[in-house]
């Protein structure tokens, strides 16, 4: 039984209805985006008009081969370190995808001439989809038949000639329109060594067709058959080929299809943390802008209270100071210009009005100060859903140390109250509420104002609660910073220790600075002295300011040996 042979590579015949052969992306030049003329089939299997590969920018490729060796590495000019020849090569980029391109001797037209897509075009122009085909023969007149048995194209008047010729007499002649359908319809192809001989032979020494002149000249010995015969198996070999090929291009597409749907994937998510970022912060600008205007508005209650008391004491100090001014100007007038009698007279008056004025109680100091902070990074609490900062804060105090305020009664006119008696509420609770609130005193002064202090007795933020008749005074409860004791400085303020010390070698200094010859302590000019006054217990360079030394002060009078000038 004979063995069932495998399709061709190719298709050769009539395709089915409605099929067609190849499309405009076969037949079309990437260059110049006309039909291909003279096409070239490059090593990256793009094909291009051999017109359009010469009009390429051409560049040199060093070759680095061996002197007795004809191979090179596939994918790398050099080879092994051994005595080599330099061979300058002219290459060009292809255009399609940029791939390098090493010419043959020949140039450009030494390259494969890709018959495949001439055979394309022609099926184009068949379809009325290109230019008209021109006659094999005369080159001037459009083709209407095809020679079955040559394979070329004829016009009218050469088909005629062509039966007349007693060699081509019995040829099959085919109209060009009942040729549309057919999937290759190219001409012979001619041998490149020998033009009027077609290649139909393959010699399987040399992997290459070849033509009968070839079989005599230079392939005498070798073994070849025609081409049809052996097609099927080359045609395995490329068929092998293409089927380990397949997965490959199945793989890269899957990736490219992964990578794509995670790129979009990806814009998505991008796109939803950046509209979860824009409402965030949209929120948390708002919830500021809030807190900014609580703030402000807390701020201007402040200073609105602060200047009514303060006007309110300038009125007060503004009435005494002319009721004085006047018993001191009526007094002094009659003293030196009233009569023994006048004066006897006015004395009762007088003393009684001075006396009176005397004994009005006030304070030379304004009720109020001005001592208003802002600590941004104070904690304030939620607004809106977030965690905001920045508290407004009265006034400060220290640990351990005894703070005060005064409370300032008015009535519904907003005029001193002028009297006491009033039932004042204060709490002094630490902000985070672990300790118990601070005790506090509160004394009536009689005269509708109020004194209050406090002993903190650990560092933090306090709220004071201030009520009159269960009522919150205007901007309570109040924020107070409450910081460390205040610690003065156990050293000397000096320019140097050896000044201080009276010139003590054992005398040091918490700048760090040495003097030469022994001594511990800094001077001018030596290595470490800060150049300016400083403390010799904490190295501060202010003088009026809180020692940052943690020692306690025996402790640093027995290190800092020194002595005020």
């Amino acid at each position: 039984m004979a063995e069932k042979r495998k399709p061709l590579l190719g298709f050769v015949g009539k395709l089915p209805s409605g099929t067609t052969s190849g499309n405009s992306g076969n037949t079309r030049c990437p260059l110049c985006m006309g039909l291909f003329k003279a096409p070239r089939l490059l090593p990256c299997l793009h094909t291009v008009c051999t017109n359009c590969l010469e009009q390429l920018e051409p560049f040199s490729v060093v070759d680095i081969r061996g002197g007795d060796s004809d191979t090179s590495s596939e994918g790398s000019v050099f080879q092994e370190l051994k005595p080599r020849t330099l061979q300058p090569q002219i290459g060009i980029l292809c255009p399609v995808c940029d791939a390098q391109v090493d010419l043959p001797m020949g140039g450009v037209k030494a390259l494969t001439i890709d018959h495949l897509a001439m055979n394309d075009v022609m099926l184009e122009s068949l379809r009325g989809e290109g230019q008209g085909l021109v006659c094999d023969l005369c080159s001037d007149r459009e083709v209407e038949k095809k020679c079955q048995t040559c394979k070329a194209n004829l016009c009218h008047f050469c088909c005629q000639a062509h039966r007349r010729q007693k060699k081509t007499t019995y040829h099959a002649m085919v109209d060009l329109k009942d040729l549309k359908g057919y999937s290759q319809i190219g001409k012979p192809i001619p041998c490149p060594a020998h033009p009027a001989e077609e290649l139909r032979l393959f010699c399987e020494l040399c992997d290459q067709p070849v033509c009968r002149d070839c079989m005599v000249e230079g392939h005498r010995e070798h073994p070849c058959d025609l081409a049809s015969n052996v097609v099927h198996k080359h045609g395995d070999s490329v068929r092998e080929l293409l089927k380990g090929t397949q997965p490959h291009v199945e793989a890269l597409e899957k990736a490219l299809a992964q990578i794509k749907g995670t790129n979009h994937a990806l814009q998505e998510r991008v796109e939803a943390v950046a509209a979860d970022v824009r409402s965030f912060s949209e929120g948390y600008i708002k919830a500021i802008e809030e807190h900014r205007d609580k703030l402000l508005k807390q701020l201007e209650d402040i200073r609105i209270q602060k200047e009514n008391s303060l006007q309110l004491q300038k009125a007060q100090l503004e009435q005494l100071l002319a009721d004085m001014r006047t018993g001191v100007e009526f007094t002094e007038h009659l003293l030196t210009s009233g009569s023994d009698l006048e004066i006897l007279i006015t004395k009762g008056v007088v003393m009684e009005r001075l006396t009176k004025l005397n004994k009005v109680a006030y304070s030379a100091r304004p009720g109020v100060n001005e001592k208003i902070t802002f600590s941004p990074k104070e904690k304030a609490g939620l607004c809106r859903g977030y965690e905001v900062y920045g508290a407004i804060n009265l006034h400060r105090a220290r640990e351990k140390q005894t703070a005060s305020f005064t409370v300032i009664c008015k009535d519904a006119a907003g005029e001193s109250m002028g009297r006491g008696g009033e039932n004042i509420q204060v709490a002094v609770v630490p902000k985070d509420k672990k300790d118990s609130p601070v005790q506090t005193m509160v004394h009536d002064n009689k005269d509708g104002t109020y004194y209050v202090s406090y002993t903190p007795k650990e560092p933090g933020i306090y709220t004071v609660f201030v009520c009159v008749k269960e009522q919150h005074v205007q901007g309570s409860p109040f924020t107070v910073t409450v910081r460390k004791r205040h610690r003065s400085h156990p050293g000397v303020f000096h320019c140097c220790t050896f000044c201080s010390s009276g010139g003590q070698k054992t005398a040091r200094c918490a700048c760090g600075g040495t003097m030469p010859g022994g001594y511990l302590g800094c001077g001018h000019g030596h290595k470490g002295h800060p150049g300016r006054p400083h403390w010799s217990c904490c190295g501060k360079f202010t003088e009026k300011s809180e020692c940052a030394w943690a020692g306690g002060q025996s402790a640093a009078r027995s290190v800092l040996r020194t002595v005020a000038l």
